[in-house]
């Protein structure tokens, strides 16, 4: 059960972010380096990680549901 749950909510998290470009995607984009960039990045994953917990609490998600889902969730928002 908890499998499909996380699963389930892997799925929605994917297809939430797979329409906005990742992170590290828009950095590249822009033509961000050095310091830039990183603040770039460090702003963008903060913003994603709201986004997810927000995600998270409209689910109704908690404890190893809810870190599993954020953390896959910033994941695929910040890119690699």
């Amino acid at each position: 059960m908890m499998k499909t749950l996380i699963a389930a909510v892997a799925l929605s998290c994917l297809s939430t972010f797979a329409h906005a470009q990742s992170c590290t995607v828009q950095a590249g984009d822009k033509k961000l380096a050095g310091a830039a960039k990183t603040s770039f990045l460090t702003k963008c994953q903060k913003d994603a990680g709201a986004a997810c917990d927000k995600q998270a609490a409209d689910k109704k998600l908690s404890g190893a549901a809810k870190t599993s889902f954020t953390k896959k969730c910033v994941t695929d928002a910040v890119g690699t």
